[in-house]
């Protein structure tokens, strides 16, 4: 199995959604952020490959034929050489309404309640899951510090990174092997692209502003909440 399909867009710009579309026009499983909280052996990978060492991709993608978000989406001409016949679908947005769902949602992941970051020191050193899960998070962050330069709190300097990041992905794919897409437009553009028939069923959302709040007003990051259920999960 190769990947068939890469997302280059950054994250907030519709990624979960298009990771459901894709699942549901066939692709089978669509590699996204979310993996790496399942899947802690994918670390290794992702730190080899910001170290600069090589990435067995083929071990790492093993039974996803598409990749959507970060981590994936920062490498996507690495990935397209090793993947030379895959499209590519650049996700995008407006850019203030980028900017102040990404600084409301995944940059301000915080615990509201000093009891759970309380709680998450005294655990760690006993859970390696947890340990797992810093690896993620310090990852996260050698990310936004790569892609906007630890500027991010400057708004006007995110944005032209983040336009100049998907110029960037235009002048380096070839046109007809690209789809520059708004999942607001729905299925048409994306089915046209990818020769797939429209489905009888309304375009997936998720993962918007509201529902990530929802979470966060429980006093943590949609993330932590996912790691809760697995660990509850793995103790049945």
């Amino acid at each position: 199995m190769s990947i068939k399909v890469i997302g280059a867009g950054h994250g907030r710009t519709g990624t979960h959604s298009l990771k459901l579309a894709l699942e549901e026009l066939g692709f089978g499983r669509c590699y996204h952020m979310s993996e790496l909280l399942e899947h802690p052996e994918h670390i290794q990978h992702w730190e080899a490959l910001y170290s600069g060492n090589p990435v067995d991709w083929n071990a790492l993608f093993d039974g996803y034929q598409a990749t959507v978000d970060y981590p994936a989406n920062l490498c996507y001409q690495k990935i397209l050489t090793n993947y030379p016949d895959a499209k590519v679908i650049l996700t995008v947005r407006d850019p203030e309404s980028w900017y102040d769902s990404v600084r409301s949602t995944t940059n301000r992941v915080n615990f509201q309640k000093p009891w759970q970051l309380l709680s998450l020191v005294l655990r760690l050193p006993f859970s390696s899951y947890l340990q797992h899960l810093m690896r993620v998070f310090k990852l996260a962050f050698n990310y936004w510090q790569l892609a906007f330069d630890g500027k991010f709190k400057n708004k006007a300097y995110a944005i032209q990174k983040y336009l100049d990041y998907n110029q960037k992905v235009q002048n380096t794919v070839l046109a007809n092997n690209l789809l520059l897409y708004n999942i607001k437009d729905g299925w048409e553009p994306l089915c046209q692209f990818l020769n797939k028939p429209i489905p009888n069923t309304d375009f997936p959302h998720s993962n918007d502003r509201q529902s990530f709040h929802a979470l966060q007003q429980q006093g943590m990051s949609p993330y932590f909440e996912k790691a809760r259920r697995l660990q509850q999960a793995s103790r049945l």
